[in-house]
């Protein structure tokens, strides 16, 4: 299995992007769990030998990227400008597609009450946030999602790991299979 385990880190490290489970199994031939115990292993190698180096969980994908604690020495090296930090405006924008993904732009809109057209397309051009189709209602609205970008800039492996939401006192809350469901198909354009 060593032999697999340096091809699963050779890929993984050439590809510079998420990669599907399935991706990898097939290109290992190996079964999924196989390749999910390889990347472990290969995680906790790194966290042991404190590498520059970590592979991330994203949903179902993995990719290797540096290890936080070096960004700052990576940017330097690189050149690279840190992003300006996101305004609370896109903060709120993105916990309300995050809670209720899929979603359109008048729900976000209705939930905060003020347009948010600008927002929603610098989400997209930074990569936070993704069109997801379209709602089958009159006008066609886009509906919005984030991506594997956002978990990762969150430290996120799922969506699930997202903290619960705080509930008016004694309310619980109802939970069902995709929440944002529910809310896109009451949501007009």
């Amino acid at each position: 299995m060593t032999g697999k385990k340096a091809a699963l880190e050779a890929i993984l490290f050439a590809a510079g992007e998420p990669i599907g489970v399935d991706r990898l199994a097939q290109a290992l031939e190996l079964e999924s769990g196989q390749v999910r115990a390889l990347a472990a292993q290969l995680t906790e190698e790194f966290r042991e030998r404190e590498s520059g180096l970590q592979i991330l969980c994203l949903e179902n994908c993995y990719q290797m990227c540096s290890a936080p604690r070096y960004g700052e020495v990576v940017r330097r090296a690189l050149d690279l400008r840190r992003n300006t930090p996101l305004s609370q405006a896109a903060m709120e924008v993105l916990a309300v597609v995050a809670y209720n993904q899929p979603v359109t732009k008048s729900f976000v809109e209705q939930v905060r009450g003020v347009d948010c057209s600008g927002i929603l397309g610098s989400l997209i051009v930074k990569g936070l946030l993704e069109e997801r189709g379209r709602l089958e209602l009159p006008g066609r609205p886009l509906l919005y999602g984030t991506t594997p970008d956002f978990l990762r800039c969150l430290g996120l492996q799922s969506l699930e790991e997202l903290p619960p939401l705080p509930q008016p006192d004694g309310e619980e809350r109802e939970s069902s299979e995709n929440p944002g469901e529910e809310h896109s198909s009451a949501c007009q354009e």
